[in-house]
Formats: C-alpha cells, structure tokens, sequence
C-alpha cells in the first residue's frame, strides 16, 4: 500500500473522513424508501452484484501492493506469521465469547463470529500511518492475513458453527479464492507487468477500494432495514466489546512477540479493525441476503472506525511527545 500523497484529493477526503462517510451512506440506505419514495431502491438491486463489487474491492487493493511488501512478509515471516496467528486464533475465542456473554440468538450470534474470523482489514494501514506506528508491517499482515483466509477462515467457521450450521468449508473457501486472493494476486501482478496499470492504480485504485466497501456496507444495510428494527442493545455492547478486546490481544500479543513499539501500534489495529466488508458478504452468501447475521459486520465497520481513529490520534500525541518519528 502506498501513502505517498497526503494532499488534498479525493483520496485524502474519504480516506480522513471514512467515518462520517459510512454514517451517511449507512442513513442514506437505511432511509432511502422515506426520503425517496417512488424511486428504485440501489442498494437492494445490486444485492446480486456483491461478490462482484467485493472482488473489485481486492482487485485495487492488490492493484496498489508493492512488490516490497511481498518480499517483507517473507523476510520477517516470523514477525509476520506471528501476528497473523494471534489475530486468527484470538479474535474468534473473543468473538464467541463476547456472543455467549451476552446471551445473543442465534443469528446475531453468527453475525458477531463473521466478524471475528475474518481477516484484517486495509483501514487499519491507513490508521496505522495515522498513528505514528508501523505501516509497512501492517500491510504485511494484512497481506499475509488476506492470503491465507480461504485456509483459514471457512475452517475456523466450520469449527464454531457447525453445531448451529450446516456448512461447507469447501465451497467457501473456494469462494474466498476468487473473490479475494485471486483479485489481489491479479491486480498486484498487473502493477507489476504494466507501468500504465500501475500509474492509474496509485491514483483511483485506493478510492475505488473505499468507495466499493462503502457500497457494500450501505447496500447490507439498505437490504435488512427490518433487522436493523430488532437490533438489541446487547448485540451493540458484545460488538464494542470484542473490538476493545481485539486491541488489548492485540498490544499483548505484540508484548509477546517483544514488537517495538510502532510495530505493536501495527499489530492492535490488525486486530481490532477486522473485514467486515467481506464478513458481510460471506454471511449473505451463507445464510441469504437478508439474513440477520450479516448486519453485526456492517455496524462492526462503524464501531471499529472510531475507536481505531480514536486510538490512532492518542498515539499519534504520545510518539509526537516522545519523539517518535518511524512509522515504518
């Protein structure tokens, strides 16, 4: 991921204000029929589309990968694996936990284990820049984390949903191949083939990823507007408390790993910002567009936003104060 233009562009403006641009696009959705009544809902009719629009999202996010950070992630693999493995067998423990904890249903309990099985998300690069901490680590552990997830991730959710569930691993984890690694191995290879690709990937390529995983978030909301009706308190306070629980496995995790400080700031945001685009997705795929458990990942997305940009400006502060000039 490159960050090498922080001007004023369309980048920098979704980018600094992904927050306040998911609470429109969520209000938008959620009351579209209200405030634009007689007119075709978009959200709903590109419901089918959304393994699409997720591969597009991969596609641009591969497309803007350097070649460094797949080298990086080989060179320090220990460092690497290491992170990669605390965020893929803690965060589903919290999220069953947290789910058990508050007594959620069945659906929302699903929903709050989408969350905690997928991989990292590509907002936690940026936040680590934000943050003063480690970037090129948090790319290798994102990228490290997005390759292996159609390992990973159906087998983990076989494992806490199987009792609940009939799944198959199988089909998920091909699915996961073409809508997420195949993507990010294409667009990373096409950067590297073409210098014409690769001069149009660094200026839309990270506006294209932000615009689709905003799409996809206000098109899950606009399809279970009637969920969002029975969305309990509970299943707000488990989400809030699985993402501080993230960060705090996160910091530990990095302790135990004896990480610098930069590169511990890395691996908390890992941790805590999870996919939650792609686990709105899967839940769609898996258990039908209008499926309570997709609505836990797309309100996760909101909840992780500002706690991770909070996190990131306290940082920020602290290296600033104590001199503190890497950020990888």
């Amino acid at each position: 991921m490159t960050f090498r233009h922080p001007g004023v562009s369309a980048r920098a403006i979704i980018e600094r204000f992904l927050l306040f641009w998911l609470i429109l696009a969520g209000a938008v959705a959620y009351r579209w029929p209200v405030w634009f009544p007689g007119v075709a809902d978009p959200f709903e009719a590109s419901e089918p589309w959304k393994k699409q629009v997720f591969a597009l999202t991969m596609l641009a996010i591969g497309s803007l990968l350097p070649r460094r950070e797949i080298h990086d992630v080989f060179r320090r693999w220990p460092k690497v694996l290491g992170g990669t493995a605390i965020q893929y067998i803690s965060m589903p423990l919290l999220a069953y936990g947290c789910g058990r904890l508050f007594a959620l249903e069945d659906f929302w309990m699903v929903g709050i284990i989408m969350v905690g099985c997928v991989p990292g998300a590509m907002a936690s690069n940026v936040l680590t820049l934000a943050a003063r901490g480690n970037v090129s680590y948090s790319v290798s552990l994102t990228t490290s984390a997005t390759l292996i997830s159609p390992l990973v991730v159906p087998f983990t959710l076989w494992l806490a949903l199987s009792h609940w569930f009939k799944l198959d691993p199988v089909k998920m984890s091909l699915t996961l191949c073409w809508m997420v690694v195949l993507p990010v191995v294409v667009g990373h290879l096409l950067s590297r083939r073409f210098a014409l690709w690769r001069a149009v990937a660094d200026r839309l390529a990270a506006v294209v990823a932000n615009l689709t995983i905003l799409w996809i978030i206000a098109m899950v909301i606009g399809v279970n507007r009637d969920q969002l009706q029975l969305f309990h308190w509970r299943i707000v306070l488990a989400l809030l408390a699985l993402n501080l629980l993230g960060y705090l496995s996160g910091w530990l995790g990095g302790s135990l790993l004896r990480l610098p400080s930069p590169m511990r700031r890395a691996l908390t945001l890992e941790i805590g910002m999870q996919n939650a685009g792609l686990g709105t997705v899967l839940a769609m795929e898996t258990f039908g567009k209008q499926s309570p458990s997709a609505v836990p990942p797309a309100v996760y997305t909101f909840g992780c936003m500002l706690t991770g940009t909070i996190l990131a400006r306290l940082w920020a502060e602290f290296a600033k104060r104590d001199g503190e000039v890497d950020s990888g």
